[in-house]
């Protein structure tokens, strides 16, 4: 058997996701002020806004601009532009958690459960954005992928 070359490059992390959006302002409100990511940079002619999010971004896409009118039609019920966006969070305080969404008016799709991810299993909620995309909020692993792989 051949063997395969190494590969030229390691992953780290999730760098950015796009996000295809009916309204920059309304989608902007709530990554900002429900999840406290910060806009890194406008591209107003491309209808495009960088947020940053920790250590990654979310770029957010107006569906009426230049970028946005290539994906044809936007998320509706019945269809989404992406599964969901998990974003690593600490702490975890599930009350705080819950109440700080309640203050902003954002339901919750239930109680946190154990959830597989990049760090390992461990605690998440489930939200969804002003235009139905969903949002994971995950807390640290519980147990890591190293204790997994060990057992």
């Amino acid at each position: 058997m051949a063997s395969t070359p190494a590969h030229p490059f390691t992953i780290q992390h999730i760098d950015h996701i796009v996000l295809r959006v009916a309204s920059l302002e309304r989608a902007i409100a709530f990554y900002c002020n429900v999840l406290d990511c910060k806009v890194a940079r406008r591209r107003d002619d491309l209808g495009l806004i960088h947020l940053s999010a920790g250590t990654s971004m979310i770029d957010l896409v107006a569906l009426d601009g230049k970028l946005g009118l290539r994906g044809g039609a936007g998320p509706a019920k019945g269809g989404r532009n992406l599964d969901h966006l998990c974003l690593r969070v600490e702490p975890f305080d599930e009350a705080a958690l819950t109440a700080h969404l309640a203050a902003h008016n954002i339901p919750i799709h239930g109680a946190a459960a154990v959830n597989f991810g990049a760090e390992g299993e461990g605690l998440s909620l489930y939200i969804s954005d002003p235009d139905g995309n969903t949002v994971e909020l995950k807390g640290p692993a519980t147990t890591s992928l190293k204790e997994k792989e060990t057992k």
